[in-house]
């Protein structure tokens, strides 16, 4: 059993004020190997006037010096690669290749790039008689969800340092563990006292008290669309900006003449990757009618490589693995069919779901239009292009997609069309600095790149 008693506020470790603590369950065996403590509202006040002291000094630290810093919090990640790795793995439950490439590889990628933007982004501009200033929001309040446990951190907590700009981190109450092992690369660092502040704790409790504090300028959550009403609803009370990145459910779009076998290949390995826990995951695949039943067969066929426990992990706990076992059984209710998978629960321990995937999926069915976050694809048949794009934007959601077809333009003319706001051509590889948040209710904002700088920016201009 790991104890941690301590949370990183103004640069030091100290206890917790209530002296609660939360339990850290492995999903792999449902067994609680470690704690850390369950910060309170005294606490998040405490990171909060941390970090309203430390701005002052920090926005004015030169960008190149600031770039320094993230460029030293990048080599201290890496340096940790297999300890994050193995850390996300216990807390997580994803196969250790994936925590190597992915839950440790990606962030040490998007901390690099924010090292390098924060050294040569303009900070200001001319424009007319005007010079116009990017000046650092304030205090960031951000609120990471426990699917990409580290890669949030990075994606909000780099940019906001390279603008200027201060942090509290309230991580995920499953996976507080790999925020621990952050910090510390941050202290290592050099990151100055209050500059970054971590606080652990329940969502409703530090969650809350974070974003509702008056002295945080912008909250930047990822996690469901409803608690990221919430969160928009506490910070509007206050009008300090929001930056959300919420829930998905994107079509994957395979039109006549694409390589069917890769587009399907590809399509299912998206879906299970992190055992379905990927709010961009293309957990709807449309396929033209004369194509269906070969893409079905062909889905069917990778599925059966997705075996739990070897190339698919547990889900986070147990409310989360019966709430996907809830939606199959509801896909079974409305008329869908399964041919690959099911709800029943595979042999062993640990919060596993059998990855599964539905044909005969009709638009308006439930697990067409609501964002299942688990290992279950649907398929669903279309007539014609403008079929497939009017059943792609049907839902609420707004947040990635695909597009495959055997010409490129043809591709991305049919991508200009989809409500979303990331789209992958024919397998795109994934860029850092690429944009990435959703339309509709997908959230507000972006995250990556320079567009994930800005978000941390506000503007001043002056007239000569």
């Amino acid at each position: 059993m790991k104890q941690h008693d301590a949370m990183y506020i103004d640069g030091s470790w100290r206890p917790a004020e209530g002296g609660g603590t939360i339990e850290v369950v492995n999903p792999a065996d449902g067994q609680v190997f470690a704690t850390v403590p369950a910060g309170s509202a005294q606490d998040v006040d405490a990171a909060v006037r941390a970090a309203r002291a430390a701005l002052p000094a920090w926005a004015a630290t030169p960008p190149q010096e600031r770039a320094a810093r993230l460029t030293a919090l990048r080599d201290q990640l890496v340096a940790r690669t297999e300890e994050i790795a193995e850390t996300v793995t216990a807390e997580l439950g994803s196969p250790l290749a994936f925590s190597t490439m992915v839950h440790a590889g990606v962030p040490v990628a998007v901390c690099g790039s924010y090292a390098e933007l924060a050294g040569t982004y303009s900070f200001e501009e001319k424009i007319g008689n005007s010079t116009v200033l990017h000046e650092p929001v304030g205090v960031v309040g951000a609120i990471t969800p426990w699917n990409y446990p580290l890669h949030q951190i990075v994606a909000k907590v780099a940019p906001a340092l390279a603008a200027g700009c201060t942090v509290v981190l309230k991580p995920a109450e499953d996976t507080p563990l790999v925020a621990q092992l952050f910090a510390e690369c941050a202290d290592a660092a050099g990151i100055p006292a209050g500059v970054f502040n971590l606080v652990t704790g329940l969502g409703p409790v530090a969650g809350q008290a974070l974003a509702e504090h008056e002295g945080v300028d912008l909250v930047s959550f990822t996690g469901s669309t409803a608690v990221g009403k919430r969160i928009g609803a506490l910070a509007g009370a206050a009008v300090k900006r929001v930056a959300l990145e919420l829930g998905g459910k994107s079509a994957n779009v395979i039109l006549p003449g694409a390589d069917l076998p890769k587009a399907v290949a590809v399509g299912v390995a998206n879906v299970m990757a992190n055992s379905g826990q990927t709010c961009s995951a293309w957990t709807r695949m449309l396929v033209h009618k004369d194509h269906y039943a070969e893409a079905v067969g062909l889905a069917t066929a990778a599925a059966a490589k997705y075996v739990p426990g070897e190339k698919v992990g547990p889900l986070v706990n147990a409310k989360q693995r019966d709430r996907v076992r809830g939606y199959i059984e509801q896909g079974i209710a409305e008329g869908a069919k399964v041919v690959a998978g099911g709800p029943e629960a595979p042999a062993g321990t640990g919060y596993y779901v059998t990855p599964t995937v539905f044909a005969d999926v009709t638009p308006e069915m439930t697990i067409a239009q609501e964002e299942i976050f688990g290992p279950v694809l649907s398929i669903l048949k279309y007539e014609d292009e403008d079929d497939a794009a009017r059943i792609a934007n049907d839902t609420v959601y707004g947040l990635a997609g695909a597009v495959w077809a055997g010409d490129e333009a043809e591709a991305v003319a049919f991508a200009r069309r989809l409500h979303t706001g990331q789209v992958d051509i024919n397998g795109g590889r994934f860029n850092p600095l690429a944009p990435f948040g959703g339309y509709k209710q997908s959230g507000v904002g972006r995250e990556l790149g320079p567009h994930g700088l800005t978000e941390y920016l506000q503007t001043k201009s002056l007239q000569f």
